[in-house]
């Protein structure tokens, strides 16, 4: 990868409709509709999901538009805490040192699989905060080509002025958790590349 994109990486449609105001939709209910919501049910196969029809450019532009539509940082927070909860199920038997991120204050594990030339992730932190940005990683890089992932990175993220409102361990623990994402597709790109070598 090219240092560039390398520090990018490390540096790293809304539709509020007036017939669901009036239906007594929740904030959060009307900001799904923009960023798209998931099972509960729990999975137990890390690619299940069918991978996503919206680009990451797309997906990264919608999670830009909820967060200006939120305003204040309080809201943003607990919208945060709720994506989180939208996450599928994270069995007890995925919670173990191999897949657990270090460097995280946080109990951070992620998993994720190989299926069709598209890597799926799955994540889960013992902190409400941190499962929400572990939710907002998902909606953008699972279900993606290793290549994609490579070649965009999280540039949602300085658009929300994310970083500028973590506690540093907080914002050290995010850069573990897309570094994470990265290296992972990295590896998975060299795998698929050994493959097609004579």
């Amino acid at each position: 990868m090219a240092p560039s994109k390398e520090l990018g990486w490390l540096h790293g449609a809304l539709f509020v409709v007036t017939l669901g105001i009036r239906a007594g939709m929740t904030l959060f209910q009307l900001l799904m509709i923009g960023v798209g919501n998931r099972s509960s049910k729990q999975e137990k196969t890390v690619g299940k999901d069918a991978a996503p029809e919206e680009s990451i450019v797309q997906a990264q532009q919608a999670i830009v538009e909820s967060f200006q539509f939120l305003g204040n940082w309080m809201a943003r927070y607990e919208y945060l805490i709720d994506l989180g909860r939208s996450l599928p199920d994270f069995p007890d038997e995925w919670r173990t040192e191999t897949n657990r991120l270090h460097g995280c204050q946080a109990q951070v594990w992620m998993v994720s699989e190989l299926r069709d030339h598209k890597l799926f992730f799955q994540a889960r932190s013992d902190s409400a905060i941190v499962t929400g940005l572990l939710a907002l990683l998902m909606q953008v890089y699972s279900g993606r080509l290793p290549q994609e992932i490579l070649s965009h990175p999280p540039d949602f993220l300085r658009a929300i002025e994310l970083e500028q409102h973590l506690s540093p361990n907080r914002a050290n623990g995010l850069f573990h958790m897309m570094e994470r994402i990265r290296l992972t597709a990295q590896d998975a790109l060299d795998v698929e590349a050994s493959k097609v070598k004579p």
